[in-house]
């Protein structure tokens, strides 16, 4: 993950919920900024597998306040 020179200090967070996603936190001159970084599975991964990270997913964007 790189991040402009400029904008290092507005970085309040980085989270690793798991091996596929990554959350960034910033603040900016408007507001709060989370920038989820998502590595999709391949298509050839059991339906069960593809289920539990896409679960993770929509869970971890629900959390996001509305305001962000």
């Amino acid at each position: 993950m790189f991040v402009a020179k400029k904008r290092v200090d507005s970085v309040v967070n980085v989270e690793r919920h798991s091996e596929r996603v990554l959350i960034l936190n910033m603040v900016l001159d408007n507001g709060r900024l989370n920038v989820l970084m998502v590595y999709a599975l391949h298509l050839g991964k059991p339906e069960e597998e593809k289920k539990h990270f896409w679960k993770e997913l929509f869970h971890l964007v629900s959390c996001i306040p509305e305001t962000e």
